[in-house]
């Protein structure tokens, strides 16, 4: 590998916006796509007067992201005022937390590679804390040509926010976009989230800075926070830009942490650069103090342990049961995993009815997952339940139904909801073949196909699937895997 004249380092600020249908303070809806300014009220605005009332399923979520992400939990936590002016700040400040957030330490677990190796590892990326607060509006620019208006759409003003703050721990680009695709995933699969990132459901700031050797001490670039990161391309992108240009002005300056300030820079996705935004505030500039309008939030032992409840299914620890205890393929696990909870739960649900772990996964990997794919739509919305999914498999894997035929089934039990899998069985005249209608068939085919016995006695039992579409000309409900079964039990005693 490519040794580079210095060392990445890079923080990441995660904003997750919270899957609650009302904001923060106030029963106005979150929901996305709705015309301008038409979800607000006076507490949102912040109209003189409005006092605010704390929406408690928002505790909820970020207690159980906290729990999830190996924090420590602040039984007493408070709400401080952030102090700013910004156009879609119509408050001018932002409900926040400041010195006691309700989510302390903790981390979350990352592939990697080592630099000096080029092995894949695990990598543990450190977190500082996470924290409650209320989210923005949104300014609109209309740069048409001839144009210079901005527009303010309040209606995302309050909107709840857990902005999940790591260590400067991170080394790479690449391991930036790795460490927020796990946290989109984790997210997300416990139900703290939609994780829709073109709607803004979970955006990032990146801090980076560049650590060089000189004359045997350490100097560092000053910091950089890079703005409008709303994909993981976007991340990766900005990064690497922004890495290069720090180096450069470096080079040619010299300048260090201290001797510049923290600056703010928007990437810009149409041009591929960072741009300088403005100089970056620090906490005395925000003038934090304690919000007078709520009081704090104390948590009890039962608060902590039901969320603890609903956080113990992560997708670490699902792939762990998946592998280790299924006996799954990692890259068949990694494809469950990203499907997320539901799709976990649906498969568990067909294991539990007495199906092997192999052919559920084989069936929703093949033929679930390609209706969810065709259809964009979650397996909640998929129309043939667990139970009679498993039925179905049961059925093939007892023999009374071959796995063609099934397939068959599936279709109609899809086409229409509310089928059974015995209905849908019945409804494709399949009936059960007795063994001795089947030797009979088995004797006729080796017969006519004197070749395949020489193949199978030569040691190239693959041979006898050349049967099955012969047979199935002449009996639909064959099984092929008892058909394979009694010809080499025939060839082997020479019984033709």
């Amino acid at each position: 590998m490519i040794k580079r004249p210095y060392r990445i380092v890079i923080g990441l600020e995660v904003h997750v916006q919270l899957k609650t249908n009302t904001k923060l303070f106030c029963r106005c809806s979150t929901q996305f796509g709705s015309p301008p300014n038409t979800q607000v009220c006076p507490v949102c605005l912040g109209l003189p007067g409005a006092l605010p009332v704390l929406n408690k399923k928002a505790i909820d979520l970020a207690v159980r992201a906290g729990i999830a992400l190996g924090c420590d939990i602040a039984q007493f936590t408070k709400w401080d005022r952030k102090n700013y002016f910004y156009p879609d700040l119509p408050k001018g400040y932002q409900t926040s937390q400041f010195d006691l957030p309700i989510c302390n330490r903790g981390g979350l677990e990352i592939d990697s590679v080592d630099e000096a190796t080029g092995h894949h590892v695990k990598k543990r990326i450190a977190l500082v804390r996470a924290h409650l607060e209320e989210d923005a509006g949104k300014s609109m620019h209309d740069e048409a040509q001839g144009k210079s208006d901005t527009r303010i759409d309040l209606n995302r003003a309050g909107t709840p926010l857990l902005e999940i703050v790591s260590e400067p721990v991170i080394s790479s680009a690449e391991e930036a976009k790795n460490y927020l695709t796990e946290m989109r995933l984790l997210m997300m699969f416990l139900g703290i989230t939609d994780g829709n990132m073109q709607e803004g459901s979970l955006r990032a700031d990146a801090n980076v800075n560049l650590h060089l050797d000189r004359d045997g001490e350490t100097v560092a670039t000053p910091i950089v926070e890079i703005k409008n990161l709303n994909s993981f391309r976007a991340v990766e992108r900005a990064i690497h830009y922004e890495v290069d240009r720090q180096y450069e002005v470096f080079a040619e300056t010299g300048l260090t942490i201290g001797q510049s300030p923290k600056t703010t820079r928007g990437w810009n996705d149409v041009t591929g650069e960072t741009e300088l935004q403005r100089e970056k505030e620090g906490s005395a500039d925000y003038r934090y103090f304690p919000c007078p309008d709520l009081v704090p939030v104390i948590l009890s032992p039962d608060d902590i342990q039901q969320a603890r409840l609903l956080a113990a299914k992560t997708p670490n620890s699902v792939r762990s049961h998946l592998i280790g205890t299924l006996e799954l393929k990692p890259n068949e696990a990694e494809i469950l995993v990203q499907q997320g909870r539901e799709a976990i739960e649906y498969l568990e649900a067909m294991i539990s009815l007495g199906v092997t772990a192999k052919r559920a996964t084989s069936w929703m990997l093949q033929d679930v997952f390609r209706y969810l794919n065709e259809n964009r739509c979650t397996v909640e919305s998929y129309p043939v339940p667990a139970a009679q999914l498993a039925k179905l498999l049961i059925a093939i894997e007892g023999g009374s139904i071959d796995t063609s035929r099934g397939k068959e089934a599936l279709l109609k039990m899809v086409d229409q909801p509310g089928l059974t899998a015995e209905k849908a069985i019945e409804s494709l005249g399949i009936v059960q073949v007795d063994s001795g209608e089947i030797e009979l068939l088995c004797k006729q085919l080796l017969d006519e196909n004197p070749d395949v016995i020489e193949k199978v006695r030569a040691g190239n039992e693959k041979a006898l699937a050349a049967l099955v579409g012969p047979a199935k000309k002449k009996n639909k409900n064959i099984d092929p895997r008892k058909l394979q079964e009694i010809c080499k039990r025939m060839i082997e005693t020479n019984a033709v």
